[in-house]
């Protein structure tokens, strides 16, 4: 892993790899980043100065909280956050999962993104998705989230001017964090150079 990470960064266009993603949710082993081929992949992805962003649902939270406290120097972005069960109005048992993420705030920020896909495709409004985002900032706080289009996936259930204007709805308290979830956060997560 070390090895393609190190050809990948020294392409004439290795500068804009930033990050590596994985669909963990996808995996039938609710335990699959504790392998220890998956935490050896992990800590090259740190050496090697990368995000590692974690796709998951409900059953993967324990081992990426676990793997999270076995890589204090690996930066994590916590994607589509943790795409909990919207179009069912569930908040448990995502949200007490995903309290576990509060004690890794300082290198893990969460994408407020794929939330519309996971209400109901058809009839979601800004309302259903309200509450969780409530509930991310409360963990994460608006310095570590970030906006996240999910496109062109978001495209089951809105454009994307609808995901990003839905955001704003939600953040419509606030005006001075809103720059920072737009932007920011995405530039200091990802190390951007702009």
């Amino acid at each position: 892993m070390a090895a393609t990470l190190s050809e990948l960064k020294a392409r004439s266009d290795g500068h804009y790899l930033v990050g590596i993603r994985h669909l963990v949710h996808n995996e039938a082993d609710p335990n699959w980043l504790l392998r220890t081929d998956v935490q050896r992949g992990l800590a090259a992805v740190a050496d090697a100065g990368l995000v590692y962003d974690l796709l998951l649902k409900e059953p993967q939270i324990p081992a990426a909280l676990e793997t999270l406290e076995r890589h204090p120097n690996l930066r994590f972005v916590v994607d589509h956050i943790a795409k909990p069960c919207i179009a069912q109005h569930a908040m448990e048992p995502w949200a007490g999962l995903t309290q576990g993420f509060r004690a890794h705030r300082d290198h893990v920020w969460c994408k407020l993104s794929g939330m519309v896909t996971e209400a109901h495709w058809r009839r979601w409004k800004q309302q259903d998705v309200q509450p969780y985002v409530d509930e991310i900032l409360s963990i994460f706080g608006p310095s570590r989230c970030l906006f996240g289009s999910d496109w062109p996936v978001c495209l089951a259930a809105a454009d994307y001017q609808s995901v990003k204007r839905t955001l704003g709805e939600c953040l419509a308290g606030l005006t001075e964090e809103c720059s920072q979830i737009f932007g920011a956060s995405a530039v200091e997560a990802y190390r951007l150079s702009l």
